[in-house]
């Protein structure tokens, strides 16, 4: 079992900067991927941005060149730092750790990000 929770969501203004925060616990060394998705109202769960053990990275054309996903290894936490923030980047936003056999999923309980106008 894993167990993900995450911190930092909130309210800021269009352009403005946050950082979220999901700290993993439990079986840790099960996990190969770890990522952030979001969710807005009325559509589906989408991927923003992951990171390997490896150290690869991706993210979802819409925030690239503004979001970026570390990783520190001795804390078991991952970051998303999100600047130049914009009003479509309102959503919930899940954490999720991914293990290398049977590519298992486990979520955080998701922190809401509001941008607004």
């Amino acid at each position: 079992q894993v167990q993900l929770v995450e911190s930092g969501g909130g309210l800021v203004q269009a352009g403005g900067s946050l950082r979220l925060s999901c700290a993993a616990s439990g079986n840790i060394f099960s996990i190969n991927v770890m990522g952030w998705y979001r969710q807005a109202p009325g559509k589906q769960r989408e991927l923003v941005a992951s990171t390997t053990n490896g150290g690869s990275t991706a993210y979802a054309d819409a925030v690239k060149g503004r979001f970026t996903i570390s990783r520190d290894n001795a804390r078991n936490t991952v970051y998303l730092q999100m600047n130049s923030l914009k009003p479509d980047d309102t959503a919930v936003y899940y954490c999720n750790a991914r293990t290398y056999t049977n590519y298992y999923d486990y979520w955080g309980q998701g922190t809401q990000v509001t941008v607004s106008s």
